[in-house]
């Protein structure tokens, strides 16, 4: 648990992780420079329960601070929390069962449901968010979906030690730190999946750092993925291959989002919208057609991106695509 001046919040996600009815634990507060009353809390919690470690250091940021805690854990799973958030009193139990269950040997990070702690009519986009999320259960579901926002909420994943010996663990740069990471290790292979259960309550302060911080970004968020969007076209033989590559959604952000697979050697053949508007031999100075949703030719010819970022606009991409016989991960992936 990464903490810096929480001093309002830390003691009660202390307090979560202590009721849980799970014993076996061991809880790394990772204190990030703290300049409030943050430090004495931890120390004053770990004065009262020995399965409570803090870790004191210099103020380097998260990435750093959750690097610090996975070199010091000393356990088989490794839990996440945020000291912001609540758990459930059985989070760690059902999820350390889940983990070692004989059915699922091969899930490497179990996440759970969340509830979203905070106004759905204010935040009603964050409430939408956490609706998506908890749609997303089994690992076809999740690995599937990868590509339009990051499947988990960070602070309700529960993994496996081994994998952060074989893939690496958090990573430094101007990309959100845990959504790099799914990317990467479901790259790899790593199986993800969810306790069908809400076991965490996912706080939304106005000055959390997904609102804040430029590396939460949405322009963040289309550049983490391009690369990793390139690799899985490569993989299934769709980048050069005999199929044209078509990007559904010809606004400019589209395009311009779009526009970073090119550097990742992946060639755009054309667009695809529902706006007569904007159909046209060639848009933009691109050189490229904007052909309507039903000019689409057969799916053996053709692979669609979705990359319209508008939960609307996806969900219509979406039944459009399947209504003409296409199959999303074969036929068409959505990407925004």
């Amino acid at each position: 648990m990464p903490v810096r001046d929480a001093a309002r919040t830390v003691g009660r996600a202390i307090n979560g992780v202590r009721a849980q009815t799970f014993g076996d634990w061991e809880l790394l507060a990772v204190d990030d420079g703290s300049e409030d009353e943050t430090p004495g809390i931890l120390e004053a919690a770990a004065g009262t329960e020995p399965r409570v470690r803090v870790l004191r250091r210099p103020r380097e940021g998260i990435v750093a601070a959750l690097n610090a805690g996975l070199s010091a854990a000393r356990g088989e799973f490794f839990a996440r929390m945020d000291a912001d958030d609540e758990m459930h009193p059985e989070r760690l139990a059902e999820q350390v069962a889940f983990l070692e269950a004989t059915a699922n040997r091969d899930i490497g990070v179990a996440a759970c449901l969340v509830e979203h702690g905070g106004d759905a009519k204010a935040a009603a986009g964050y409430a939408l968010h956490v609706a998506w999320l908890n749609s997303l259960v089994a690992p076809e579901e999740i690995a599937l979906n990868r590509f339009v926002e990051s499947p988990l909420a960070h602070p309700s994943v529960m993994f496996r030690r081994g994998l952060v010996e074989r893939h690496g663990g958090y990573r430094h740069g101007p990309f959100p730190e845990d959504y790099e990471l799914w990317l990467r290790w479901l790259d790899a292979g790593v199986r993800m999946a969810k306790v069908p259960r809400v076991l965490l309550r996912w706080n939304d302060p106005p000055d959390r750092a997904s609102r804040t911080d430029p590396r939460y970004s949405p322009d963040a968020f289309f550049a983490t993925k391009a690369p990793w969007i390139a690799r899985w076209l490569h993989r299934q033989g769709l980048a050069g291959g005999a199929r044209r590559l078509l990007v559904w959604g010809a606004g400019r952000p589209t395009r311009k989002r779009a526009d970073l697979l090119a550097a990742e050697g992946i060639a755009i053949a054309g667009y695809v919208d529902i706006d007569p508007r904007k159909a046209t031999a060639a848009i933009g100075g691109t050189g490229k057609p904007v052909l309507l949703a039903d000019e689409l030719p057969a799916p053996a010819e053709t692979f669609v991106l979705g990359y319209v970022a508008s939960r609307g606009a996806r969900d219509l991409a979406r039944s459009t695509l399947t209504g003409r016989g296409y199959t999303e991960g074969r036929d068409f992936l959505m990407c925004a």
